[in-house]
């Protein structure tokens, strides 16, 4: 009731700009973020998004074109998103801004939101396609690539984690070249989160050393003479530094894809590794998968497979720090922050290491959890100052941990530039999509 309360109140009341910046959304259209972002708009009263397709967007890149045709291609029709059966056409008839003046930066320009582009088998194949046509860095030079050619008749296998490595320089090919284009064609638009920002955000190395040059605490990274290359490499280094227990994380790994906690016994060599990561032999190759609960290694040859996979393909090492627990779980929070306020927080708790809802692991409002003010504040202090660390961008959801104690530290684990998708929960009666969209029309000239 109070949710219907709020958004009567906001679909007629005169305190807001009712005529906010059009809204160009770079997504997949028939994706859950998609459809739930409509709808919020459409309970507040505000014009469905302009949806480009990333599929489209994609395929144009590679038969030579650009932004600009695959707007055009939306705009004539062709892509149309679906939402209980009523077609959120992207048409010049339903979207009087998105018309041709403005791809050719005549008219008014849009905020652009670009969305998590994963959930989608053709756009994974394209993102490998680009990726396998851009030179890795050094970093990247021993991971595993799949020949161009061989991208776009990919069969996909649920579960299995495509050259991971591969696919990031293909997200960050997409991201600058987004970027340049739209900037190309509407010079005064704006991003509501910057596509230099999402891509450093994604990448766990960049953005935890971005974080921590801001002053954000961050878990104290896993310190070198070298490169990590290896899982030899890695033990030495661990030996090295006295550092028993690390989270090895797949750098552009998201929901706990290729996130590994490994410890190892200082006086008896015995090894542990708990992750999601699966393994399996095919035709003399080893294939890796997620396979959405958690297992754990403890043979030193699974663990070193699993440890030269990871390395290769650029991982994040991090002190292991031991998160504040409630019962016999560990918890930590994810906080949304946009337009430098906080919204919804939800409690992540775990009997493993690894918190990700996805894994079934029980989640709970920080008011049932017993988190008190004090807590709280931490938290939130502490996520809005990762987000102040992006000043061009404009919401993320931001993993914070407590330590344990009387007076706990907040450290950031995470920032995830699409962290927003959050269920069963409120903020002022509104969901998140709705929070934000009203955070828009309140203040449309604040949005980054």
């Amino acid at each position: 009731m109070e949710t219907e309360e709020n958004l009567q109140r906001l679909a007629v009341g005169t305190d807001y700009d009712m005529t906010p910046k059009p809204l160009l959304l770079i997504g997949n259209p028939n994706n859950r973020r998609t459809l739930g972002l409509q709808e919020a708009r459409r309970h507040l009263g505000l014009q469905p998004a302009f949806v480009l397709p990333y599929d489209s967007l994609l395929k144009a890149w590679r038969r030579g074109g650009t932004m600009a045709d695959a707007v055009q291609q939306c705009m004539e029709g062709e892509v149309a998103t679906q939402m209980q059966g009523v077609s959120w056409l992207s048409s010049s008839a339903s979207m009087p801004y998105a018309n041709q003046d403005l791809v050719h930066g005549v008219s008014s320009d849009p905020l652009i939101r670009i969305d998590a582009p994963g959930e989608e088998w053709e756009v994974e194949r394209e993102l490998l396609f680009l990726g396998a046509n851009t030179p890795p860095l050094m970093d990247g030079a021993y991971a595993r690539m799949i020949p161009a050619e061989e991208t776009l008749t990919l069969e996909q296998e649920w579960g299995r984690i495509y050259a991971p490595k591969q696919w990031f320089l293909g997200w960050k090919a997409c991201l600058k070249r987004i970027g340049h284009e739209a900037r190309k064609y509407w010079p005064n638009a704006r991003f509501m989160n910057d596509p230099a920002d999402i891509a450093i955000m994604f990448d766990k190395r960049k953005c935890q050393q971005h974080l921590s040059s801001h002053g954000v605490l961050v878990p104290p990274t896993l310190q070198s003479s070298g490169p990590i290359r290896t899982y030899a490499d890695l033990r030495t280094a661990m030996e090295t530094a006295g550092m028993n227990r690390v989270f090895v994380k797949l750098a552009c790994g998201s929901g706990a894809s290729g996130v590994v906690a490994y410890q190892v016994n200082p006086r008896t060599g015995a090894e542990i590794a708990i992750t999601t990561v699966g393994m399996e032999q095919v035709q003399g190759q080893t294939i890796f998968y997620n396979e959405g609960r958690m297992r754990r290694y403890t043979r030193t040859p699974e663990i070193s497979t699993l440890m030269d996979w990871l390395c290769a393909e650029g991982a994040q090492i991090e002190r292991w720090m031991a998160k504040a627990s409630l019962g016999s779980s560990v918890y930590d929070i994810r906080q949304l922050v946009a337009g430098r306020q906080t919204g919804h927080a939800i409690v992540r708790l775990s009997q493993t290491p690894i918190t990700n809802l996805h894994l079934r692991n029980e989640r709970m409002l920080p008011v049932e959890a017993g988190l008190n003010e004090q807590q709280m504040d931490g938290v939130q202090t502490a996520a809005k100052a990762a987000m102040a660390a992006f000043p061009n961008s404009w919401s993320a959801g931001i993993d914070v941990m407590l330590t344990v104690g009387t007076e706990p530290l907040a450290y950031v684990l995470d920032v995830n530039p699409f962290g927003d998708l959050l269920y069963r929960v409120q903020h002022n009666g509104l969901g998140t999509y709705e929070w934000e969209m009203e955070l828009l029309r309140k203040e449309p000239s604040n949005h980054a």
